[in-house]
């Protein structure tokens, strides 16, 4: 469930770049315990990683009452992570620091959505 750095979605992602900031969304389901393992991960990201590529939180938090989903569309948790631009995110993904902490998101996570948004215009 790592970010490929090589991958076609980042790939792609760059390719599609509409220019400016790009915020991604982070629909995260644990897997049995991973609630530690995600947070040791966010620590890293919040202490080294985000800065470093200019990167910021918007919004973390746990899932709640689910009003209108399909059965199994619930989420633990939801990250909303704004970059400055879209490059950042894939440098930040190339990063062999980086790649050395994404285990712990791997072990961490049974399910995850990452989405790239762009503002309504």
């Amino acid at each position: 469930m790592a970010v490929d750095p090589r991958g076609a979605d980042v790939k792609r992602l760059l390719a599609e770049d509409p220019g400016g900031p790009v915020v991604m969304l982070n629909l995260l389901r644990f897997a049995e315990g991973g609630d530690e393992s995600y947070r040791e991960y966010a620590r890293h990201l919040r202490e080294t990683f985000l800065p470093r590529y200019g990167a910021e939180v918007v919004y973390a938090g746990v899932g709640s009452t689910v009003l209108v989903a399909e059965d199994g569309q619930s989420w633990d948790a939801v990250v909303v992570v704004r970059y400055p631009d879209r490059a950042a995110f894939g440098r930040m993904v190339a990063d062999p620091e980086y790649q050395q902490v994404t285990r712990l998101r791997t072990a961490a996570l049974s399910e995850a959505v990452l989405q790239a948004t762009t503002p309504w215009r």
